[in-house]
């Protein structure tokens, strides 16, 4: 549009030079026909628009927002429309106390008092999209920034609302994936009556109180320590038993012996250990026998 409107301001002086003294008048003649063929190539290019993949464009003609959107690829549009582009991707705003990973430079995390009056500070992520069909109108009722307008307020005022119906370790333990679904609810409600859909909410992190934070570790550590000693005293019981066991089993072994065993048995054991004995290398004399017995003298000379 910018060659046809340098086309015009050509055209222009071409009109002014003719009406001019010469030499000026003489140049009037190109100076319009160079004007005429700037306005037509102007107009020309300006009637051909191409949509990046992953984008709408939204058309305004002389300020009327058109209800048609182009999606991608090449089009054939009128050279007096202006055509304001809108991306339909996937779209990331977050919310951090850590400078440099959100939109907003420095802390920018959310913080909201918990329903038992403690500060909680959270760290969130939102994924979420411009509906293609509802791109006219964001761009008439909202504008181009409506991250500033939509997207920040509605997902800090939507977490708020909903944290203080927690206690501050619910949020941070067992009611976190509640407290997760139903800012997702709240959230996604409002974006789509504002034509922005939303994809998943990330919660990253929630911060509680330096006391509160010792209370939970206290807890924990109590908790291991019972664990601890539950293992410690099992495995006690289970010593205890085996002892008992084993004591039973030897009392048995010396009964069924002290019951069945006799002299001649004794005896007999006796001389096998002897003569066991005998046989060793090592062995000299063994002299065998007691009392009155007549010994038995064994040698290896």
């Amino acid at each position: 549009m910018l060659i046809a409107i340098l086309g015009v301001i050509i055209l222009i002086v071409g009109i002014v030079m003719k009406r001019s003294p010469e030499p000026a008048s003489n140049f009037s003649g190109i100076a319009t026909i160079v004007g005429a063929v700037v306005i037509f190539l102007g107009l020309s290019f300006s009637a051909f628009k191409v949509i990046e993949p992953g984008t709408v464009g939204v058309q305004t003609l002389f300020g009327q927002v058109q209800t048609d959107v182009l999606p991608s690829g090449l089009h054939i549009i009128d050279p007096l429309v202006d055509v304001t582009i809108f991306d339909t991707r996937t779209q990331n705003y977050t919310m951090s106390a850590k400078s440099g990973e959100g939109q907003v430079e420095g802390d920018d995390a959310i913080r909201v008092l918990s329903s038992d009056g403690l500060e909680v500070t959270i760290d969130l992520s939102i994924l979420y999209k411009v509906t293609q069909s509802k791109a006219p109108y964001i761009y008439q009722n909202i504008g181009v920034d409506y991250e500033d307008k939509i997207v920040r307020p509605i997902t800090r005022t939507a977490i708020r609302d909903n944290a203080v119906n927690y206690q501050a370790v619910d949020l941070y333990s067992t009611k976190r994936e509640e407290f997760q679904f139903k800012i997702n609810k709240t959230i996604s409600d409002n974006f789509a009556k504002n034509g922005l859909e939303v994809q998943q909410i990330l919660v990253r992190n929630i911060t509680l109180p330096a006391t509160v934070r010792a209370s939970i570790e206290s807890k924990i550590q109590a908790e291991q320590d019972a664990q601890k000693m539950q293992f410690v005293l099992q495995k006690e019981r289970q010593e205890a038993d085996r002892k008992r066991v084993e004591a039973q089993g030897i009392a048995d072994y010396q009964k069924i012996i002290s019951t069945g065993l006799t002299d001649k048995q004794l005896q007999y054991q006796s001389i096998l250990a002897q003569q066991a004995i005998a046989t060793s290398p090592n062995t000299k004399i063994i002299i065998m026998g007691s009392g009155k017995a007549t010994p038995i003298m064994l040698s290896d000379k």
